[in-house]
C-alpha cells in the first residue's frame, strides 16, 4: 500500500520556542546576569565556575543544545578549555520517547494505517539522540530496516537554543577575547536548521553513497523513499559494533578499521568536496569483516573548490617550509587582515595538524600527547591569538576541525600505527582543481543538493 504522507503543521512556532526557553533559558540568562554582575562590580569573573554551572544548565536536556555543546568541546579555540571540559561531560544518548509518541509520528507520516508498510516494527527505540530517535523494523520484504523519527515541535527548540546559543557566547567573549566565534555561531546555525529536514538528509545519504561506492570498507545505509517523510527516515539496518564495545582485537585489525576511517571521511573531501561533519561515536560502527558503517548524513559540509586548493597547499607549505604558500592557502580560505605574527601562530596549529602526514612511516596519530588530542596546541595558540588580538575564523573550520579533531580521538583511542603520509597521498593522488569543482557540481546536481552551489558552497 502507497503510504498517506499527511503531516501536522509541526513548524517554527511562538508557543514552541516559549516552551523551550523556559526549560533553559533561565539557567542560561541566570548566568549571564551573574557574569554581568561580576563586572559591575569590578569582580574577576570565574570561567571554571561559569563553566560549570553552564553543563548544570544543559546537562538534564536534549536536543540541538546539547548537540551543539557537545561540537564546541571538539573545536579548537571554540571555547575556552574550562568550558569544552565540562561540556564534553554531556551525555550524548537522550532519554527515549516513548509508545504514544512514536504511534503519533508514525501516523502523522504515514497516514492511520502505517502500521501495514511494515512486516514488523519495535515499538522501542534502539537508540536515541539530540534531534530524533531510531527504531528497528522490517520491510513487507523483510528487509532489516531503520526508522529515524524526529521528535516533536523541534523547529522551534531549534531556533530558541540558537538564541540561548548567542548568550552563551557573549559570556564565552566575556572571559576570552582571542577568537570571535560569530561565524561559528552562524556555521552551527545553518547546519542545524539542515539537520531538520529528513529529506535533504536523504539526498545527502545517497550522495555519499554515490561518493563512496567504488572505496572499499565503507558501507552506507540504502534510504527506502517511500517510507521517507520531512521528518521520518528509512534506512537499511547495517548491522555492526561501536568501537567502544570493541576489545582485544589485534593491531593490524585496529590499522584496518582506522583506514576505513580515515577513507569514509577524507575520499568524499579530497575528491568531491564534501564532508561528514559528526564523527561522534554513535555514527559509525564496525561490521565483522572491520568495514564501516558510516551513518547520519543530517550534518555534512561542501566546500568550494578553491577551498580544498588550499587544505592541500598549506600541507605543501608545512611540508617545504614555503611561507608564501601558506599564506596563500590562509588567504584562500577567508582569513583576512593577517600579520605576520598572527600567521605564524596560525602555522603553529597547522604543523600539528599536518604533523602525521609528514612522515613516511606508520606512527600513532600523536605521539607527545595521547591523552588529550590537540587540546594543549590550541590552548598554546589561543593565548598566543589573544595577545595579538585575536582573530575571526571562516565559518567552515567549525565542521573541518571537528572532522579532523573527532577522527584523531578516534585513531588515539583505536591506538592505530598506520602511515598517515601515504594514506593521505594515495587519496590526493589524482587532485585537479577543474576536475574536483565539474565532479561535485555535476553529483550536487544529480542530487539534488544545488542549494550549495546557489550558497556558494
Amino acid at each position: 500500500m502507497a503510504p498517506n504522507k499527511t503531516k501536522f503543521s509541526e513548524g517554527n512556532s511562538l508557543p514552541g520556542r516559549l516552551k523551550r526557553y523556559a526549560k533553559v533559558g533561565g539557567a542560561v540568562s541566570g548566568l549571564a546576569a551573574r557574569v554581568a554582575g561580576q563586572r559591575y562590580l569590578g569582580l574577576k569573573a570565574d570561567p571554571a565556575k561559569g563553566a560549570e554551572d553552564l553543563r548544570a544548565a544543559l546537562g538534564g536536556l536534549k536536543g540541538p543544545l546539547m548537540k551543539i555543546a557537545q561540537i564546541l568541546s571538539t573545536i579548537p579555540d571554540a571555547l575556552p578549555k574550562e568550558y569544552a571540559r565540562e561540556l564534553a561531560q554531556l551525555q550524548a544518548n537522550a532519554p527515549h520517547m516513548g509508545r504514544p509518541f512514536v504511534k503519533r509520528r508514525m501516523a502523522a507520516e504515514l497516514g492511520p494505517d502505517w502500521q501495514g508498510c511494515f512486516a514488523s516494527f519495535d515499538r522501542e527505540a534502539a537508540a536515541a539522540a539530540s534531534l530524533g530517535q531510531v527504531h528497528k523494523a522490517k520491510s513487507l520484504d523483510g528487509d532489516a530496516l531503520a526508522c529515524k523519527l524526529q521528535y516533536p515541535d523541534m523547529s522551534s527548540v531549534v531556533e530558541a537554543d540558537l538564541k540561548q546559543l548567542k548568550i552563551i557566547f557573549s559570556l564565552y567573549r566575556r572571559y576570552e577575547e582571542a577568537i570571535d566565534p560569530s561565524e561559528i555561531h552562524a556555521e552551527l546555525a545553518a547546519r542545524l536548521r539542515e539537520e531538520l529536514e529528513y529529506v535533504n538528509e536523504a539526498r545527502n545519504l545517497k550522495l555519499y553513497r554515490h561518493m563512496l561506492s567504488d572505496t572499499s570498507g565503507v558501507m552506507v545505509p540504502e534510504v527506502y523513499d517511500d517510507l521517507s517523510t520531512e521528518r521520518l527516515l528509512t534506512m537499511s539496518w547495517e548491522p555492526g559494533t561501536s568501537i567502544a564495545d570493541l576489545h582485544d582485537l589485534s593491531l593490524e585489525d585496529r590499522n584496518s578499521i582506522a583506514e576505513n576511517m580515515f577513507r569514509a571521511w577524507y575520499v568524499p573531501l579530497y575528491q568531491y568536496g564534501v564532508i561528514h561533519g559528526d564523527p561522534h561515536l554513535g555514527n559509525y560502527s564496525v561490521r565483522d569483516d572491520l568495514s564501516i558503517n558510516l551513518m547520519d548524513f543530517g550534518c555534512i559540509r561542501v566546500f568550494r573548490p578553491e577551498f580544498i586548493t588550499g587544505v592541500i597547499d598549506l600541507y605543501r607549505a608545512v611540508e617545504s617550509g614555503d611561507r608564501d604558500l601558506a599564506v596563500h592557502a590562509y588567504e584562500t580560505w577567508g582569513f583576512v587582515g593577517l600579520d605576520d605574527e598572527v600567521i605564524d601562530t596560525l602555522s603553529r596549529w597547522a604543523s600539528f595538524i599536518y604533523a602525521p602526514l609528514l612522515e613516511d612511516r606508520p606512527r600513532l596519530i600523536e605521539e607527545t600527547n595521547a591523552t588529550d588530542y590537540g587540546r594543549e596546541v590550541a590552548m598554546e595558540v589561543h593565548s598566543e591569538l589573544r595577545r595579538l588580538g585575536g582573530v575571526k575564523p571562516p565559518r567552515e573550520f567549525v565542521l573541518m576541525d571537528r572532522a579532523a579533531i573527532g577522527l584523531g580521538s578516534v585513531f588515539l583511542r583505536l591506538g592505530a600505527e598506520v602511515n598517515w603520509h601515504r594514506l593521505f597521498h594515495d587519496t590526493i593522488a589524482s587532485f585537479d582543481l577543474k576536475v574536483l569543482a565539474k565532479r561535485q557540481t555535476k553529483a550536487l546536481k544529480a542530487h539534488q543538493l544545488v542549494h550549495w552551489l546557489e550558497d556558494g558552497a
